[in-house]
């Protein structure tokens, strides 16, 4: 078997690896990946376990013809990843997640590719009052939630007997990883505490956020990969995450300060309402995925950041402002003149340490 993993060197894709390795004994693992963050180790020493058999650095909207060989499926990984960096590079932001994932899957489709499986997110609900399930109006409010939405109608027209189309509206991540990413809310809060002693929410702290831990998704991408069309239908989008898992951003930081005493709370209550608010329901994903359900609880997340930060000696009072925050990295890179606006690189980009 061969799966190919783009955009395979960011945040989730080692424990999206880990999982693979774990469950299909004997695959090909395939990554495909730009490799603006293939040098952002935060476990340098661990990454042997989120490496795959054959790494393509190349770009997902242009990508090398060989890469489809023989694959079996494909995971769909690569994305302008949030709301700061689809505002800055909102074209990028459409073709990325939107027109070269479905450009990905017609060649697929043709290669004779047989599961395409799709990183969407719950924030196509925008903002939503009570749990919005799969059958709930979809409100889009940023170019990263539209160019999910629109993969997701496309991908789901080339869907048939031979060709498996799972689209997996994730919840926020969170969670550990080799990869770390600081610009993720729960992340964020963990790290503040460590190193201020404070978490500062800047909205009122009333927002719905559903979250789930990477290995969760891990284990949802393995249910994916593996679907049969009997299961959910040819094309499904489906939220994925645990209804024990819808937080108000004020409960998120209490519960980190319960496991980081000492840290303080401060709540912007004047603040305008954050629109970015939805709570989720994911009864469907129960039903159709009883043995892959989410089993990382939010104390368990916290701790496990907060011993992963600890591990790696996590001190940057300022880490708002470091490469932790992916969005700071393609500044900089922009800055030196390594890469386009369009996000292509120039000549003199950086050897990536993973190979």
């Amino acid at each position: 078997m061969k799966i190919l993993i783009t955009g395979n060197l960011g945040y989730v894709g080692p424990a999206v690896i880990q999982r693979l390795r774990g469950s299909f004994s004997g695959a090909t693992l395939i990554g495909l990946d730009m490799g603006f963050f293939a040098n952002c180790l935060t476990v340098p020493e661990m990454v042997s376990r989120g490496q795959v058999d054959i790494q393509y650095f190349a770009d997902v909207r242009n990508p090398p013809e060989e890469v489809l060989q023989d694959v079996d499926a494909i995971v769909y990984l690569a994305a302008i990843s949030n709301d700061p960096m689809g505002a800055l590079f909102e074209d990028v932001t459409a073709n990325v997640n939107h027109h070269a994932a479905h450009d990905l899957a017609v060649k697929a489709k043709a290669r004779g590719v047989k599961s395409f499986v799709f990183a969407s997110s719950c924030s196509v609900y925008g903002f939503a009052e009570g749990a919005r399930d799969e059958d709930s109006p979809l409100n889009p409010l940023t170019a990263y939630a539209k160019s999910k939405l629109g993969a997701e109608k496309e991908l789901s027209c080339l869907a048939d007997e031979r060709f498996v189309v799972t689209c997996l509206r994730f919840a926020t991540a969170c969670g550990m990883s080799e990869r770390l990413r600081l610009d993720l809310v729960l992340n964020d809060f963990v790290a503040s505490a460590l190193v201020n002693g404070e978490i500062v929410i800047l909205s009122d702290g009333t927002p719905w956020r559903p979250l789930i831990h990477i290995k969760d998704m891990a284990k949802a991408i393995e249910w994916g990969i593996g679907r049969n069309r009997q299961n959910g239908g040819e094309a499904l989008s489906i939220n994925v995450g645990s209804n024990q898992w819808n937080y108000q951003v004020r409960q998120l930081a209490e519960a980190v300060a319960r496991v980081i005493p000492g840290t303080t709370i401060s709540i912007n209550e004047g603040a305008q309402p954050d629109r970015r608010s939805y709570q989720v329901s994911f009864d469907r994903f129960m039903k159709l995925a009883p043995e892959f359900q989410p089993s990382i609880d939010l104390q368990t997340a916290i701790v496990d950041l907060k011993d992963g930060m600890k591990a790696i000696n996590f001190h940057d009072k300022d880490f708002r402002n470091s490469q932790l925050i992916r969005l700071n990295l393609l500044k900089r890179l922009k800055t030196a003149k390594l890469i386009t606006e369009n996000l292509d690189w120039l000549p003199g980009r950086p050897d990536p340490i993973v190979v």
